[in-house]
C-alpha cells in the first residue's frame, strides 16, 4: 500500500466504514461516533455531517435520499441527499450490523430479521410494502438486472428475488459464508468470508460460473464493481482487483488500510477503518 499515492485523503472522525457514491459526492458512515459524512467529489472537501445513532449495515442512494440503517435506533433513516437533514425514521431494523441496503424497482430493500425476512419499503410513503421470506442468515441485498439478490452467510447461498411477485426465484450455492456482494458484467459477485474466494453467478441463468481464489478470508471487508473490474477489500489486504474476462486476481496490495471500497467519479474510494481515513485513488493503479 505504501507504493500507492492517493489523489486525495480525507480525515474522517471515528472508524469510517460503509460508503455510497451519489451523483456528486461520496457518503461514509462512522458507527462509533454516530454519524454519516458527505464528501464532495468536485472539491475533495467534507460538507454535511448527519448524526445517526450507530449507522450500520451499509448505505444506499436513491429517490433523492441516502438510506442509512441504524443499529442504535433499530430503524432505517432517510437522509435528504441535498441538505443532509433526516427526512424520515422508518421502524424497520437491520437484521445484522454487517449487511446492506439497496434500491431498485421503485423500492428500498433491507434484510430486517436474521430468521429470513427481506423488507420492501415504499419511498413515497416510507412504509413497508412487503415482507419476503428468504433463507435465514441473509443480510446483504443488491439490485441488478431487474432482480434483488441477497447472500445467506448461514446457508452459503445467493438468493434471487423477483420484485414483480415478491417471491424467491431460486437460491444458488456459492462459496462458504458469503456476505458482501456486487453486480457487474452480467453477474453477481459474492465475497466469501469462509475461505476468501469470490463466487461469480450469472444473472440470466442463476448459475455459478466461477469460483475465484483471492486469498482474502475473514470477517468484515467489502466488494464493488466499476472501471471494468471487481474490487475487494479486507484488513491487511486493502485492494484486490479481479478481471472479469479471466476470472482471476490480477493485482493485489497488502498493508495498512481497508474494510470498505467503492467506485465512482472516475476513482476508487477506500476506507482505512483503523486510522480514520478515506482515500481517493486513480483506478489505473500501477
Amino acid at each position: 500500500m505504501t507504493d500507492l499515492r492517493p489523489d486525495a485523503t480525507f480525515d474522517v472522525e471515528g472508524e469510517p466504514d460503509w460508503m455510497v457514491v451519489t451523483d456528486n459526492a461520496l457518503w461514509v458512515a462512522s458507527s462509533n461516533v454516530n454519524h454519516v459524512v458527505r464528501l464532495d467529489a468536485a472539491t475533495n472537501l467534507p460538507t454535511f455531517i448527519t448524526a445517526i445513532q450507530k449507522p450500520c449495515s451499509g448505505l444506499a442512494y436513491g429517490f433523492g435520499a441516502i438510506w442509512v440503517p441504524s443499529c442504535g435506533a433499530q430503524a432505517l433513516f432517510r437522509v435528504d441527499a441535498q441538505t443532509g437533514k433526516i427526512a424520515a425514521q422508518i421502524p424497520v431494523p437491520p437484521a445484522d450490523s454487517e449487511g446492506g441496503v439497496t434500491v431498485g424497482d421503485g423500492s428500498v430493500w433491507l434484510a430486517s430479521d436474521k430468521k429470513g425476512v427481506l423488507a420492501r419499503i415504499d419511498p413515497q410513503s416510507n412504509k413497508v410494502l412487503a415482507e419476503i421470506s428468504i433463507p435465514s442468515g441473509s443480510y446483504a441485498p443488491v439490485f441488478g438486472d431487474g432482480g434483488v439478490w441477497i447472500s445467506s452467510t448461514e446457508h452459503n447461498l445467493l438468493t434471487h428475488v423477483d420484485p414483480r411477485t415478491n417471491r424467491v426465484v431460486t437460491s444458488t450455492p456459492v462459496g462458504p459464508q458469503p456476505r458482501f456482494l456486487t453486480v457487474g458484467a452480467g453477474s453477481v459477485w459474492t465475497l466469501n468470508q469462509g475461505d476468501g474466494t469470490i463466487s461469480r453467478v450469472d444473472m440470466k441463468t442463476d448459475r455459478l460460473v466461477a469460483t475465484i481464489p483471492a486469498g482474502i478470508p475473514g470477517t468484515g471487508g467489502e466488494i464493488a464493481f466499476g472501471e471494468g473490474s471487481v474490487w475487494a477489500t479486507i484488513f491487511t489486504i486493502p485492494i484486490s482487483r479481479i478481471d472479469p474476462a479471466s476470472n482471476s486476481v490480477v493485482q493485489q496490495w497488502a498493508g495498512a488500510g481497508g474494510d470498505s471500497i467503492r467506485v465512482g467519479h472516475g476513482s476508487i474510494w477506500l476506507t482505512d477503518f483503523a486510522h480514520g481515513k478515506v482515500w481517493r485513488l486513480n483506478p489505473k493503479l500501477p
